[in-house]
């Protein structure tokens, strides 16, 4: 099962040393208890390892015995394999496949409605007509809604890089200009 799962820099978990070129296993699958945690929504990962600058991220293949629970999207299971490491563009844009797939299932708490701005490098805003400044650095994932239904129609993914995206400005999930506010 494809999943994403946050690490220590060091590719440590709750004290276990993952290894990126083999099948890692445990012994039992219990998401309140035990067993190799990970989540189906890449920015669950953000509750769990919220401080992205010192840590790592992975789409991992769970596999063996998995266990749910309604939390979040967390999976907790006794085989994973690392697929690949992401940075935190990449996370983002895994986030708006995840939103595309599932546009009826509740959003993660880091995620905006309409309006907003970035905090922690990254801000994320979903709605019918939304927008989202930040700072030099910060990045921007918008998500538009079709106006009847929960499916997204649009997406951009912008860095702020002070030339083409200027901080303190509003832009919509078209890449354009909204206005400017001071953040």
């Amino acid at each position: 099962m494809k999943a994403f799962k946050g690490f220590c820099k060091d590719l440590t978990c709750r004290g276990f040393q993952f290894s990126e070129t083999a099948v890692n296993q445990t012994e039992k699958a219990d998401c309140a208890k035990n067993g190799f945690h990970c989540a189906e929504n890449p920015l669950d990962c953000f509750n769990y390892y919220s401080n992205w600058r010192n840590s790592v991220y992975y789409e991992v293949d769970a596999f063996g015995d998995l266990d749910e629970d309604a939390v979040d999207s967390k999976i907790s299971c006794t085989e994973m394999r690392l697929i690949r490491r992401l940075s935190l563009e990449q996370m983002l844009f895994e986030a708006a496949v995840y939103m595309v797939e599932h546009p009826k299932r509740l959003c993660n708490y880091r995620v905006s409605q309409e309006t907003g701005t970035a905090s922690d490098g990254f801000g994320i805003v979903r709605g019918k007509n939304p927008r989202a400044a930040g700072k030099t650095g910060e990045v921007l994932l918008i998500l538009k809604e079709e106006q009847d239904s929960p499916d997204i129609e649009e997406i951009a993914l912008i860095k702020i890089d002070g030339k083409r995206y200027h901080p303190g400005r509003f832009y919509n999930a078209y890449g354009k200009y909204e206005g400017k506010r001071q953040v």
